[in-house]
C-alpha cells in the first residue's frame, strides 16, 4: 500500500491517491481517492477485496494513517530498504509518467475531482488489463 499526492483545479485543493497491489500479479486491488488521513486509509482498508482483508498482510511505509485503518496482524510496516515496498514505488512512478495529471509540475491537471478520479480509473483498469493479457500469453 502507499499514496501518491496530486492537485486537482489549484494547488489548495490536495487528492491523495490510495493504492493496493498485490506482490505476485502486480495489480492494482484496491484505490481510494481522498485526503491523507486515517479516515481515508480506513477506505482503502474497506475497499479491498474479502480475501484480500480477510487472507493478506499488508507492507506499507510508516505512514502514521496505517495502524488506525490495518489490524495489527495484518500490517507489517516496512522501510524502503527491505524491497518490499519496491512494486507499488515503481507503480507510482508509471502512474506518474503516464497520468499526466499526476505530475508535480505539468500543465495537464484536473479541474473538477469526478474527471480526476475518473481518469484514475481509467488508467488503474488498463494497467490491470494489460496485465493480465500478457500472462495469459506469457
Amino acid at each position: 500500500m502507499d499514496e501518491v499526492w496530486a492537485v486537482v483545479a489549484d494547488k489548495g485543493n490536495e487528492q491523495w491517491v490510495w493504492l493496493a497491489l498485490d506482490a505476485q500479479t502486480r495489480e492494482i486491488v484496491s484505490c481510494h481517492i481522498g485526503d491523507r488521513s486515517g479516515a481515508s486509509a480506513q477506505a482503502l482498508s474497506q475497499a479491498l477485496p474479502a480475501v484480500y482483508r480477510q487472507c493478506a498482510v499488508c507492507c506499507p511505509d510508516f505512514w502514521s494513517a496505517y495502524p488506525v485503518a490495518l489490524p495489527s496482524k495484518r500490517h507489517q510496516a516496512v522501510g524502503k530498504e527491505t524491497g518490499k515496498t519496491s512494486y507499488i514505488e515503481r507503480f507510482n512512478n508509471t502512474f506518474r509518467q503516464r497520468v499526466a495529471r499526476l505530475g508535480r509540475k505539468t500543465l495537464a491537471f484536473s479541474r473538477k475531482l469526478e474527471n480526476h478520479i475518473g481518469a484514475i480509473w481509467n488508467f488503474i483498469h488498463h494497467y490491470n488489463a494489460t496485465l493480465r493479457r500478457k500472462l495469459a500469453t506469457g
